[in-house]
């Protein structure tokens, strides 16, 4: 069994870098566009067409002050760059082209800054409110964020739910959780109904183990309901129609792992494994449970 690694890298990238929430015009097409400085000048960013709601994502990178951000196709090959010359985060305006990967297409953007999502002992403010980049197709996301003077950090108090098209409110759910870079809310079928759920990160511990708060959609209506579903680092394998937890202590020599099933929209335990790391080996093996 293999160590997940992209999650450590995940974890190891998180900085007192803001967000940045900018509004105004791509062409003629009023958008939003949200940049997160990850670090070495990349940038992990995505922008939304207000007309659909559907965020698009479009990472890149800052060289020189010319910031390129990268939109792809299904494929995930380049079908426009994003490029805003002398660049500056704190910049109050910032003007643009997006120029198709053919060059045949070319339009102008011009957007105003309408927030930064940042930190320090002495920043305050309330309800500042974030598009999210995951959305489903009827549904879009924007969390609550929260800054109080005594938290260095802000942190998420809640997230909005919004019908694409319409931008009809659904439903205001309340949260606490660690705002966690730009991704802050996944979407997935997590009790295997059929129908796309969402879950919003709600906190990092030792080594590479998380938390969830997990938020089901109801099969009657367009609202959600919070789950009971807690656990470390949850795997959510719509095959088996299974949930795998995941506990790593002492720097990932020690793993232990449970199995669960789901049932009535709660997490049933099935199993449990406990497995040390093997340098001779190079795997775990598994060991017993104390």
């Amino acid at each position: 069994m293999r160590i997940t690694l992209l999650l450590l890298l995940i974890l190891a990238s998180i900085t007192v870098k803001s967000q940045s929430s900018y509004s105004g015009n791509l062409g003629k097409h009023p958008i939003q566009l949200i940049m997160y400085d990850n670090s070495n000048g990349d940038y992990l960013a995505y922008y939304v067409y207000d007309k659909f709601d559907t965020p698009i994502t479009i990472n890149g990178n800052l060289k020189n002050g010319e910031l390129n951000l990268f939109e792809k196709d299904s494929a995930e090959n380049n079908f426009a760059t994003l490029t805003f010359n002398d660049f500056n985060e704190n910049n109050k305006t910032i003007e643009g082209k997006w120029v198709s990967a053919d060059k045949s297409k070319n339009y102008q953007i011009s957007l105003n800054k309408d927030f930064d999502i940042d930190s320090g002992d002495n920043v305050e403010w309330k309800s500042k409110e974030l598009i999210q980049s995951n959305s489903t197709k009827e549904h879009y996301f924007k969390t609550i964020i929260t800054k109080e003077k005594e938290n260095y950090y802000a942190r998420i108090t809640g997230v909005k739910i919004f019908q694409k098209m319409t931008d009809k409110l659904i439903q205001t759910i309340k949260l606490d959780c660690q705002l966690f870079g730009i991704d802050n809310l996944s979407i997935g079928d997590y009790n295997f109904d059929g129908l796309k759920d969402f879950s919003v990160f709600e906190s990092s511990y030792a080594g590479a183990n998380t938390s969830s708060i997990y938020i089901l959609r109801n099969s009657e209506s367009e609202k959600y309901k919070v789950s009971s579903f807690s656990g470390s680092s949850l795997e959510f394998d719509n095959e088996s129609k299974l949930i795998n937890e995941h506990n790593q202590c002492c720097a990932g020599k020690i793993l232990t792992t449970k199995t669960y099933k789901v049932i009535n929209n709660e997490m049933v335990f099935i199993e449990q494994k406990c497995l040390e790391y093997n340098v001779q080996k190079e795997d775990y093996i598994e060991t017993e449970c104390e």
